[in-house]
């Protein structure tokens, strides 16, 4: 599982127009799934960004979590993080799940994550055609793929 996750000064996801996620402050997480993923995964990665210190304490050190500052999250599933450009110009996505692995695991991740954060989350629409807006602030982009650990 990768993540790609950018700390936000506001964030919104529109499908087809109308607006599915809208948050403030808070962290914008693209997430990869591929086909060896589980559930140890998901319970990793939602602990590990919950508890990530990037937000700013009051001495403007990256010393708070998104936990700290009860933030807010939307949580977009993004299939081209697992792209291989090793060959070739045009990436591959055969590690990158089926719909039918890859949606009960991000369904998984939604939940552990809103558990993990005691609030709800907001997220993207499952395959869609999304666009995503974001501001990004500082700004703060960090990557944790669950098979490193890092």
């Amino acid at each position: 599982m990768i993540a790609v996750i950018q700390r936000v000064s506001n964030a919104s996801v529109t499908v087809e127009g109308d607006t599915v996620a809208d948050i403030g402050k808070g962290l914008l997480i693209l997430l990869g799934i591929e086909n060896l993923d589980t559930e140890e995964d998901i319970q990793w990665l939602s602990k590990k960004i919950a508890n990530l210190r990037i937000f700013n304490d009051t001495a403007g050190v990256m010393n708070t979590s998104l936990l700290d500052i009860d933030g807010d999250a939307i949580v977009v599933s993004q299939f081209t993080l697992q792209a291989s450009t090793k060959k070739g110009n045009r990436p591959s996505y055969i590690k990158a799940a089926r719909p039918e692995v890859a949606i009960p695991l991000y369904e998984s991740f939604l939940g552990q994550f809103e558990n993990d954060l005691g609030k709800p989350i907001q997220k993207g629409q499952f395959g869609a055609d999304m666009k995503v807006s974001l501001l990004n602030d500082g700004p703060v982009t960090i990557i944790i793929d669950t098979k490193d650990k890092k």
